[in-house]
C-alpha cells in the first residue's frame, strides 16, 4: 500500500459516535470502545500477501510510513523505536519500562510492512495467561503481579523478516561405510586366569563423494527486533503464518508497532545461516553411507524474496533492582514466556523459617 493509499485517521472514526475505533482481536474488526459499533476491515477479493524481490530492497519507493498519521518515539534506555497512532502513545517503553524522555515525532519512512498477523488474543485473555504463569513461580517479588493486570501489558506488533529462496549447492566430501572385523583379545576371569575372547570391532571405509543438491525455502522467519531476547522469542513459535494478511493500517489502532532494528541485509545473512543447516542436511542425505564428512560447499542463491511481517505479541516489562525482566505472550496461541526475578526477602524468610524449625526440632528431640 503506497503512502498515497494509506488511510487517514478519519477512516478509524466510529460511524456511530465519531470516537476513535480500535482493532478488536476477538472479532477481527474495528470496534468502538465507547458505543460498541464494529466495522469490518475491507479486503480485496483476491488480495494476497505479495513477496518482494530482494533486489528491490534499495528502491526508495519502498520506503513508506507505517500509516499516514503514525508517530514514533525512541527509548533512550533500550533504543527501541515505537510507532503507533497518536492515541496509542504512552509514557513508558513497553520493552524496558523506562519513561520516555524525548518527544514523539512523525514516524520516519521505512521498508513498509507488507504482511501482518492480526491480534487474536484480547488483553484480558493475555493477562489471564500471565497470571497462570505467575502462579507457578516461587519466591517472585510481589510487585511482579502488576504485569498480570490488563494495564500491565501492552500489545506490540513485533517486526520480522521472512525470506523465500532457491539454492543450488555443489559439494565435495566423503562417505563413510561401516564394516566389522572379528578380533581376539584376552581378559581375566573371576579365578584370575587369562581367557581368550573374540569380539566384532567396527571400522569405517571412506570414499570420495561429490554432487549437487537443490533446496527451496519458504517463509524462513528472522526476528528484526533486538528488544526481546531471541531465544525467548523463538519459544513463542509456532506462528500460524497461513493466516497472515496483507498489511493494512486498520490493524494498528489500539496497538503499537516496533520499528525494525535488524536491517534487511543482516536479516538475509541470518536467514542464510538457518537455510544452511537444511542444505547441509540435504548434502548428508545425498552423500549417503553411515557417516558423512563435508569438505566444501558452494551455494548459488536464486529468486530471493522477502516480506516485512508484523507478528502480534503482548508484553509486560518489570524493573527489579535495576534489571529489566520481560514476560511475552503469543497473541495468537496464548503461549507465555518470561524471565523471572527472585525476591531476596522471601528467600530470607524461607531460610529463617527452616532454621527456626530446626532449632525447635533440636529442642524437642535433643538426642
Amino acid at each position: 500500500m503506497s503512502a498515497e493509499q494509506s488511510p487517514s485517521v478519519q477512516r478509524f472514526q466510529c460511524p456511530g459516535c465519531s470516537a476513535g475505533m480500535e482493532f478488536d482481536p476477538k472479532s477481527g474488526a474495528l470496534k468502538c470502545p465507547y458505543c460498541g459499533t464494529t466495522q469490518a476491515i475491507s479486503r480485496e477479493l483476491n488480495d494476497a500477501v505479495r513477496e518482494i524481490p530482494y533486489d528491490q530492497y534499495g528502491d526508495p519507493s519502498r520506503l513508506e510510513k507505517i500509516s499516514r498519521t503514525a508517530i514514533q518515539i525512541t527509548c533512550a534506555s533500550c533504543g527501541a523505536t515505537i510507532q503507533c497512532e497518536p492515541a496509542e502513545m504512552t509514557g513508558a517503553c513497553p520493552f524496558c519500562a523506562a519513561n520516555f524522555v524525548s518527544q514523539a515525532k512523525a514516524a520516519d519512512p521505512l521498508v513498509a510492512p507488507n504482511a501482518v498477523l492480526p491480534f487474536q488474543l484480547a488483553k484480558d485473555q493475555a493477562a489471564a495467561g500471565v497470571r497462570q504463569w505467575l502462579q507457578d513461580l516461587w519466591f517472585a517479588p510481589s510487585d511482579l503481579k502488576k504485569i498480570a493486570r490488563p494495564e500491565g501489558i501492552r500489545g506490540i506488533y513485533t517486526p520480522f523478516w521472512t525470506f523465500d529462496a532457491g539454492a543450488e549447492t555443489a559439494y565435495q566430501g566423503r562417505r563413510g561405510e561401516y564394516y566389522y572385523v572379528n578380533e581376539t583379545y584376552y581378559t581375566t576371569d573371576s579365578n584370575g586366569r587369562q581367557v581368550r575372547m573374540e569380539r566384532q570391532v567396527r571400522h569405517t571405509r571412506w570414499y570420495p563423494a561429490s554432487g549437487q543438491v537443490t533446496n527451496t525455502f519458504d517463509d524462513v522467519l528472522v526476528p528484526a527486533t533486538r528488544s526481546i531476547d531471541a531465544a525467548r522469542l523463538s519459544k513463542l513459535e509456532p506462528w500460524d503464518l497461513a493466516q497472515v494478511q496483507p498489511y493494512d493500517p486498520a490493524y494498528l489502532p489500539g496497538f503499537q508497532a516496533q520499528r525494525y532494528q535488524v536491517e534487511l541485509p543482516e536479516g538475509l545473512e541470518t536467514a542464510k545461516v538457518l537455510m544452511g543447516h537444511a542444505i547441509e542436511h540435504s548434502v548428508r542425505e545425498d552423500i549417503g553411507g553411515d557417516e558423512q564428512i563435508i569438505d566444501a560447499l558452494d551455494t548459488s542463491w536464486r529468486d530471493i524474496t522477502f516480506k516485512h511481517l508484523l507478528l502480534p505479541v503482548w508484553i509486560g516489562a518489570y524493573r527489579f533492582h535495576g534489571k529489566v525482566y520481560q514476560v511475552i505472550v503469543n497473541a495468537r496461541t496464548g503461549e507465555v514466556q518470561g524471565e523471572r526475578p527472585w525476591s531476596a526477602a522471601k528467600l530470607a524468610l524461607l531460610i529463617a523459617a527452616v532454621l527456626a524449625a530446626l532449632v525447635i526440632v533440636a529442642k524437642l528431640w535433643p538426642n
